[in-house]
């Protein structure tokens, strides 16, 4: 483990040293069942991770450590109560019914470096409180009915999923394999958390009861695989792969694509050419309600 922790922090500081100086961000919108992409807004900065909203109106994403609402014609709403919420990483999202805004956040009154903790508030950004005093912490998913959070944490040297009452209470670690454990959300019918492993010395695709149990790989190909998402209709995953092993990281600025699988026949296909993107580009949930579509960010290198 600590080899591994090592890479990550070598592979981290690499991405973080290799970053361009400028950057252009595009926030696409693609139907999944027609490929067709619709880019809603292209600027020269750094935004991230865009989640849907329940009423299928707007997308947030983050940026400079705050979110931001930008409607589906690419007009930026504003910021989501930038006073309480802010320092907020990619990991980020609401609620099932829309009505709970999850994020992390880095605090570094908590302490230096690794930092990240987990909060809730009201879906406008009102009321926002801590729900994981440990670090650090980054979550991923909520179930169905409101009553646990599910997120990534290194606790003893670890990078475990645990899970938390959202109302606040005792974490629970729900995977105990070595390597790292990522990236665990819920399925819209609460049957199943999907997650991202490397505990076979690769990364790839999983899922689990909710109560940890009857654990099955889904993926098992020569890509690195991370961030599996649900789709409402529970008949799929879309899910980012990079081209080469990473190394137990997700970095900025590589060779990736999206790529979609059924559920029930486990058929795998393309749904994106090959493009730059990587950490940034779907952290988190981000189907359109209707399952007809997913945002994602993809970046373009301005230095070259």
């Amino acid at each position: 483990m600590k080899i591994l922790l090592f890479l990550l922090t070598l592979v981290s500081f690499q991405a973080f040293a290799q970053m361009p100086k400028e950057i252009a961000s595009e926030l696409v919108i693609l139907n999944v069942k027609t490929g067709k992409e619709k880019v809603i807004l292209k600027e020269n900065r750094h935004f991230e991770a865009p989640n849907w909203s329940r009423d299928g109106k707007f997308l947030i994403i983050n940026a400079a450590g705050l979110l931001e609402k930008i409607n589906l014609k690419g007009k930026n709403l504003g910021k989501i109560n930038p006073d309480g919420i802010n320092t907020v990483n990619n990991d980020h999202g609401l609620s099932f019914d829309g009505k709970i805004l999850v994020f992390s956040k880095n605090d570094k009154a908590a302490a230096p470096g690794n930092n990240s903790r987990v909060y809730v508030s009201n879906a406008e950004g009102s009321n926002p409180r801590l729900v994981t005093p440990n670090f650090p912490s980054y979550w991923h998913g909520i179930s169905p009915d409101n009553k646990f959070l599910t997120y990534t944490a290194q606790r003893n040297g670890e990078w475990d999923i645990y899970r938390i009452p959202t109302a606040g209470g005792t974490e629970e670690k729900i995977t105990d394999a070595k390597g790292l454990d990522d990236g665990a959300e819920y399925s819209y019918d609460g049957k199943w958390i999907y997650f991202n492993s490397h505990r076979t010395g690769k990364m790839h695709l999983y899922r689990m009861l909710p109560d940890s149990k009857g654990v099955e790989q889904l993926t098992d190909d020569e890509l690195d695989n991370w961030f599996p998402h649900p789709s409402p209709d529970n008949k799929s995953i879309v899910y980012i792969a990079y081209l080469e092993d990473q190394k137990g990281a997700h970095p900025f600025g590589k060779d990736v694509k999206l790529r979609m699988m059924n559920l029930v026949t486990r058929e795998i296909k393309d749904i994106t050419p090959v493009f730059y993107g990587g950490q940034g580009t779907i952290n988190v949930h981000s189907w359109s309600p209707n399952g007809k579509s997913i945002a994602f960010v993809r970046y373009t290198d301005l230095s070259k």
